[in-house]
């Protein structure tokens, strides 16, 4: 397995100190294309490979990933802000969906139903797409990169990775170094380094047939818009706006336990956190002085060489962005409860009341610790409040009552629901993917990935050979 080079270097650094953590080389234009050209002369033989030895690969690759999580999580911690509680998910996640994948290669393929001609027979399976390219971001760079890869490998194909600039070791170097170390033939798998016009440069290289990209909305959109005029797939995961719905039968102290958890986890950088609180009147203040109880709590620091569960925000113009929204929600009537304020690198867990559908914060994204409430009178207006929202990716709902939870959820326009639970919740087993502004629907676990990563191919023999008029 190589890795594309250039002379040029991407240096990854500490978040809290800039410490140098290693160097990677950066990836024009050119060398874009020369790996994708690697992977697509390497992808015919893998998928000839026996889906047995595929599966075997994926399997040793999670064991040594397994053996390797201490240095890993070390990683996440100091290049992307990561708790060391999250960097333990994470690894242990990635080990997941490599087993996941090697689930994929052997598993037993559903069988097609017949043709319409009973003179004929007909062979329907499904194939690998040949090079699939995966762009992941910084906030979950192992997990995120390793939800397209796995599946990708198991089922056949090529992948070329591009990991985040801010992220290119935990992201793109150790998941090269675990597969190169597993057995993973040369070429399967190559790792480009850069920015936006490494990224381009992947979407638009002619070998890759398929494109998975998780990151922002408009960053989404211009890669949509791309594969589209150049007629390739793309599996699009993105944003969030994602609805906390507390019904009035819940217990307030769980609930806000599970609301904290879910929109300050790894600051609120997740795209599937709790954005908006909905919470039921008769309930509102209570939870609302609970959540914020649990949000001022929090220890915030150095994740590295402090006891922390809030780490740093993964940069200066993301802080700007995080203080703007709260400053401007607050202009437009809401209420600051706690937080609201950066320090140095960190922005602590906020907590905003009165938040109304007409304030931009209810509509927009804000990639980081700040849970808005709003208030609804009964279920019909939570469901209306919570679909009022161009995003679709993941929503729960909060409630004693698992028969009435499902009623509301079977309503929420996206995705994936969680009922009794938090949005933040993770399952390669499961399909997950949103719609709207949140992407293009599920592209991975399950049959999801199997579908994503594969397309049809149907063979049809007719013995005797047959004759025609003309």
């Amino acid at each position: 397995m190589s890795t594309a080079t250039e002379t040029a270097l991407l240096t990854s650094r500490e978040i809290t100190t800039g410490e140098v953590l290693g160097t990677v080389p950066l990836s024009g234009a050119g060398a874009v294309a020369a790996a994708a050209r690697r992977t697509a002369a390497a992808a015919a033989g893998w998928a000839l490979l026996p889906a047995a030895d595929r599966a075997a690969v994926l399997t040793r690759a999670a064991d040594l990933m397994q053996e390797r999580a201490p240095e890993i999580q070390e990683l996440l911690v100091r290049e992307g802000g990561s708790i060391p509680g999250k960097a333990f998910f994470e690894v242990g996640a990635g080990v997941a969906e490599l087993r996941h994948g090697a689930e994929l290669a052997t598993a037993p393929e559903t069988p097609h139903g017949p043709g319409s001609d009973p003179g004929r027979q007909d062979e329907v399976r499904r194939v690998p797409l040949g090079v699939v390219g995966v762009i992941v971001p910084w906030n979950f760079p192992l997990l995120l990169a390793m939800r397209s890869v796995a599946p990708a490998l198991g089922l056949g194909n090529a992948v070329l990775l591009k990991p985040d600039p801010h992220t290119p070791l935990s992201g793109g170097r150790v998941i090269a170094e675990v597969l190169a170390a597993a057995g993973l033939p040369p070429g399967v798998l190559e790792v480009v380094y850069g920015d936006a016009e490494t990224g381009r440069a992947l979407v638009e290289a002619p070998d890759v047939a398929m494109v998975s990209f998780t990151g922002s909305t408009e960053v989404g959109r211009e890669i949509g818009a791309l594969a589209g005029r150049l007629l390739k797939r793309v599996v699009l995961e993105l944003g969030g706006q994602n609805a906390f719905v507390v019904l009035p039968d819940a217990d307030i102290e769980q609930a806000a336990s599970a609301g904290s958890w879910g929109s300050f986890l790894h600051q609120g950088q997740i795209c599937m956190a709790a954005r908006r609180h909905l919470v039921h009147r008769d309930r509102a203040e209570e939870y609302t002085e609970t959540l914020a109880r649990h949000a001022a709590a929090l220890r915030i620091g150095d994740p590295f060489r402090e006891d922390a569960q809030i780490g740093p925000v993964i940069n200066r113009s993301q802080l700007v962005r995080i203080a703007a929204a709260v400053e401007g929600a607050v202009a437009q009537g809401a209420r600051l409860v706690t937080g609201g304020r950066a320090d140095g690198a960190y922005f602590p867990p906020t907590v905003l009341a009165g938040v109304t559908p007409r304030m931009d914060i209810f509509r927009r994204e804000v990639f980081g610790p700040v849970a808005t409430v709003t208030e609804f009178a009964d279920d019909a207006e939570a469901v209306a409040l919570a679909n009022a929202s161009d995003h679709g990716l993941t929503a729960a709902v909060y409630t004693c009552d698992a028969d009435r939870g499902r009623h509301v959820a079977g309503q929420l326009r996206c995705g994936v629901v969680h009922v009794g639970d938090q949005p933040v919740n993770h399952d390669p087993r499961l399909p997950f993917g949103g719609v709207g502004a949140s992407g293009n629907g599920s592209g991975f676990g399950g049959r999801a990935a199997l579908d994503a990563f594969t397309r049809w191919h149907t063979l049809t023999v007719s013995s005797p050979a047959r004759s025609y008029p003309f």
